[in-house]
């Protein structure tokens, strides 16, 4: 058996056989900042593409502000790193940069516009496309309006993502699917899971084409939730982890071992990594990155054995943007 099918099989095993006390030692080989330059810098997501690493964020003068911007940094080795693109609006606070390469080779960044009326804060979610990382396309809508599509995965061919309701009175989770990044259509409209304010998200779709949902929940009860679902990916079973989570992602290692990063609000808030078991609906921290007070909002890329992990923090005085590399032992 090849080492392609060996890895297949392996992902198709209970899960219960990859019990949390047989799970390696997570190792912080490094941890250092890649920005700082704005007084604000927030809410990341990190990719490979053709060979370099990109990290996005939102930066801006607060962390709620109408200069609200997409910084798009990149590099080749993972330690130095320059600015590739600035994405800004004139009409919007950009907000939660989230990047993906598409089926067809290029990247898209996706956000939410945030804008003030008189009506009150109103939100619509952006994409752009790019070839190189420095020259982007005019933003695309998608989604409906007052309902933030927060993070996109491609699957397949198709690219899917929860939004949740963050206008007056709306507090619903909806699934959208989309075969150009453009144009989505509903999957539900809304979703039946416990609570009164679901909203962030992280999928994982395995080879069989199972998907696993990590959901952060406000209001009542604010419990973090796994989802697992089947296609069409219209239906969802959801576990509550017993955790409060926030700016959740996660990815599975290959060994098959599933890995979130996550806010955790017990004191002092920090952001953790973490072993989710899908089976139990379990999570598990195991290391905490050197993180406190305003955290979280990772993104993950496994690479040269190692997890790297990008993310934000205001524990040495201002949020800033990290990038931390982590092995695993045993």
């Amino acid at each position: 058996m090849n080492r392609a099918a060996s890895l297949f099989a392996l992902l198709l095993l209970p899960v219960a056989l990859l019990a949390a006390d047989d799970f390696p030692k997570p190792v912080l080989v490094d941890a250092q900042r890649i920005w700082d330059a704005a007084p604000h810098n927030a809410f990341t997501d990190l990719v490979r593409f053709n060979e370099r690493w990109y990290c996005v964020f939102r930066e801006g003068q607060k962390h709620v502000s109408p200069d609200g911007a997409l910084r798009v940094l990149t590099s080749s080795d993972g330690e130095h790193w320059k600015s590739a693109a600035l994405v800004t609006s004139q009409d919007y606070d950009l907000r939660d940069a989230k990047i993906t390469v598409t089926p067809d080779g290029r990247l898209m960044l996706a956000g939410a516009g945030a804008a003030d009326t008189p009506e009150g804060r109103h939100h619509q979610s952006l994409v752009w496309f790019s070839d190189d990382g420095t020259h982007w396309s005019a933003p695309t809508a998608v989604g409906d309006p007052d309902n933030w599509l927060w993070r996109i995965t491609w699957h397949k061919g198709n690219a899917y993502g929860f939004g949740y309701g963050c206008g007056k009175g709306d507090r619903c989770l909806r699934l959208f699917k989309s075969s150009d990044g453009k144009s989505f259509e509903t999957l539900i409209e809304n979703v039946d899971v416990e609570g009164t304010y679901p909203n962030e998200t992280s999928i994982v779709f395995l080879p069989n084409d199972t998907a696993y949902c990590l959901l952060r929940q406000d209001g009542k009860p604010n419990s973090g939730n796994l989802g697992t679902s089947r296609p069409p990916y219209t239906h969802w079973d959801w576990k509550p982890l017993g955790v409060r989570i926030g700016g959740p992602d996660m990815i599975q290692l290959p060994d098959g071992r599933f890995v979130a990063v996550v806010r955790l609000y017990d004191s002092p808030v920090r952001t953790s990594l973490c072993w989710l078991d899908p089976e139990t609906g379990t999570l598990t921290e195991a290391l905490k990155l050197p993180s406190g007070g305003d955290t979280s909002y990772a993104g993950l890329v496994w690479h040269d054995e190692m997890l790297w992990i990008s993310y934000y923090s205001s524990h040495e005085g201002k949020t800033n943007i990290y990038l931390a590399k982590v092995r695993f032992e045993g």
